[in-house]
């Protein structure tokens, strides 16, 4: 998954780029299907890769150079001896045209899945208030198609596996950012400290009342998990008819207990590399009470706004002030 993300965000429009750049159409359809092509893929890798790797500034300097390299394509096709051809000539020049026109047909359905993700699934949403601690977060899944959250995969009842822990078909996944925008010092250390996340204070999103608290789960290397505990470190809040799940937390860190009644901002933790969890990110989600003796997260899931948001892959938050 980690090598995927990396080819999305680096090596692919890097090509894509390399093509508009030494090898530009010498007429005028094919170069404006070259242009719209690459611009309508790299468009949906910005709304559909996760940005935490490269950084999320990434997409935007690559739509510079976009920019940039198209502009120059047709200038440099305007300043030939002779007008261009409007049409392709030769088997190569359609070949060209061809993977531009098919370039611009999968990110045009791509982008338009991605930007369908941003309209909640209708139903009740529960709102929350924002859980982090100072800092700057990026949302690594979150959305309403699995095009931009993973987790709505769990919804499809006909897999046994994900039934015990359906609930978390609606959850939204935070890393932190560092001072260059990225989550980690490096591309993927083994050291979870490494991660811009690691340690950073989680507050209760609500008032509510503790269903269940765990805190003694370790945290693992990267990219180690836990394929039993899925949760680890975690903490369950009741909070009107919704359980809020929060997952992932630092070993030892947890500062409530069942049964306890907290109000809404109160620290409850800090964020770790418990269960399974490849490397430090929050993992939050909203579901329906679980049927009594039913594993805790197989509950009907709910989608949640964060602080009057609804969250989609790629979205940043700010932490709550010191």
């Amino acid at each position: 998954m980690f090598l995927l993300t990396l080819t999305a965000q680096l090596a692919i429009p890097l090509a894509l780029l390399a093509w508009l750049a030494l090898g530009p159409a010498r007429n005028a359809a094919g170069l404006a299907l070259q242009v719209a092509g690459t611009g309508a893929a790299m468009l949906a890798l910005a709304l559909v890769a996760q940005w935490a790797v490269a950084g999320w500034w990434m997409p935007w300097a690559l739509a510079g150079l976009w920019g940039v390299l198209a502009v120059a394509g047709v200038v440099r096709l305007r300043r030939g001896t002779a007008p261009p051809p409007p049409l392709p000539r030769g088997p190569a020049a359609w070949a060209a045209a061809l993977t531009g026109l098919v370039l611009l047909g999968l990110g045009g359905w791509a982008t338009g899945t991605a930007l369908a993700g941003r309209i909640p699934p209708p139903g009740p949403v529960v709102e929350i208030a924002n859980p982090l601690g100072p800092g700057r977060y990026l949302v690594g899944n979150g959305g309403a198609t699995t095009l931009v959250n993973v987790h709505l995969h769990t919804l499809d009842a006909d897999v046994a596996r994900y039934r015990p822990w359906r609930g978390q078909s609606h959850a939204v996944d935070f890393f932190g950012l560092g001072r260059w925008g990225q989550r980690a010092d490096g591309l993927r250390p083994a050291d979870p400290a490494a991660y811009a996340i690691f340690g950073r204070a989680l507050h209760a999103p609500c008032d509510g009342t503790v269903i269940a608290a765990e805190g003694g789960a370790p945290d693992f290397e990267v990219p180690r998990l836990d394929p039993v505990d899925r949760l680890g470190n975690h903490v369950i809040l009741a909070c009107g008819g919704a359980w809020i799940v929060l997952a992932h937390m630092r070993q030892g860190s947890v500062t409530v207990s069942p049964g306890e009644t907290v109000r809404q901002g109160r620290r409850i933790g800090v964020i770790g590399n418990s269960g399974a969890s490849t490397e430090p990110h929050l993992h939050i989600h909203a579901q329906r009470p679980a049927a009594e003796g039913a594993p805790p997260i197989s509950g009907d899931p709910l989608p949640l706004r964060v602080a009057g948001r609804y969250l989609v892959r790629g979205d940043r938050l700010d932490g709550r002030s010191p």
